[in-house]
């Protein structure tokens, strides 16, 4: 249930619980109204001498007597919801506040992503500046043949290595790599494409992954935290996991003489880890600036990997995942793509036709 739900129940409950007050505080003045005319009657009954008179007295109490009563039960009943729509009220506007906290959190860390980005941005464009003006070509040919090298298509195979961990089974993993893998069967390019999946991936599953394997994209999808990823331990039931940092996970990655050149973390609040791998080896690294729903995690990555296999740019694969949760409905804003400062994503296309 949303936030806005919340906000209506809890307008409701306050309503509810002032209508109730208000209806049981005049009970209440009717109740005090009939015991007095019950007690005047009594007092009434004993001082007369006529026994005609007396017994109408009598039954003026007890007919005032009656109405009290019921007065006050009505009272009890309507302050018993009354109270009954204050602790729900209390409970609401708890939840509310947790939610708009934790979105004044996510709406700062988005934002501090933000100002990273375009400080990136600026330093990038500085550079480029500086680079026509003192002939870039001549005093800095290496970055420039590390662009080069990036933005042109692989001759070999493009591999992936998908890893997934949910140790507590939360998490529809399979369901993820299987719409993965079948989005790649169904492209262009798909026998240009090879495919390492391990699910209830251990930390050895990572190491061994990229010494093996020698992946050319490492896709995470599990759990993760700001600079934290969680992966399982080797066993059969549910656990806790394995927490493992951003610095840890980039010397697993670099361990090799051909690192990764994407990491992908479908996870929650992971933009900072990929923002992590980027500054310290990766040319590219994507990650989420929140918590994102199964299903938009889901339909993100066969968007990702459909394009990519498509012969896209890693740039119009991220586009295509985000259009891909926007046309679901979901949070599209969520996906970024973090890159080097010598990286332009829109020129890196990781697959191509091996006949043209």
């Amino acid at each position: 249930m949303s936030t806005d739900d919340d906000r209506r129940r809890l307008e409701a409950k306050r309503k509810s619980q002032a209508d109730n007050a208000g209806k049981a505080a005049n009970l209440r003045k009717k109740e005090s109204r009939k015991r007095g005319e019950a007690a005047a009657a009594e007092r009434a009954a004993k001082r007369t001498k006529n026994p005609s008179q007396a017994e109408r007295k009598q039954k003026e109490v007890r007919r005032a007597t009656e109405a009290a009563a019921k007065y006050g039960e009505t009272a009890a009943t309507l302050e018993t919801k009354a109270a009954a729509d204050a602790a729900a009220a209390a409970r609401l506007q708890g939840t509310i506040s947790k939610a708009d906290s934790m979105e004044s959190e996510r709406a700062a860390r988005k934002q501090a992503i933000a100002q990273r980005a375009a400080e990136r941005e600026q330093r990038r464009t500085s550079q480029q500046i500086k680079a026509t003006e003192q002939r870039v070509a001549a005093t800095d040919a290496k970055a420039d043949i590390a662009l080069r090298a990036l933005a042109a298509p692989k001759a070999e195979k493009l591999r992936i290595l998908m890893l997934g961990a949910s140790p507590g089974g939360d998490l529809r993993i399979t369901r993820e790599h299987t719409r993965i893998q079948r989005a790649i069967a169904a492209s262009l390019h798909r026998d240009q494409v090879e495919i390492d999946v391990r699910l209830s991936a251990t930390t050895n599953d990572l190491q061994e992954g990229i010494a093996k394997f020698r992946p050319h994209v490492v896709h995470f999808s599990g759990h993760g935290d700001e600079q934290l990823v969680g992966f399982e331990e080797d066993e059969d039931d549910f656990h806790e996991g394995v927490v493992v940092t951003a610095g840890a996970f980039a010397s697993a990655c670099e361990a090799t003489d051909h690192p990764p050149t994407l990491i992908v973390f479908n996870a929650c609040d992971s933009a900072e880890t990929a923002e992590a791998l980027v500054e310290r080896f990766a040319p590219m690294a994507i990650g989420m600036t929140g918590s994102i729903e199964d299903g938009d995690a889901l339909n993100y990555g066969a968007a990702l990997y459909t394009s990519i296999a498509n012969g896209h740019s890693v740039m119009s694969a991220h586009m295509a995942g985000k259009a891909a949760i926007e046309l679901s409905g979901g949070e599209h804003e969520l996906p970024y793509l973090a890159e080097a400062v010598n990286v332009n994503a829109s020129g890196v296309i990781l697959v191509k036709d091996p006949s043209t």
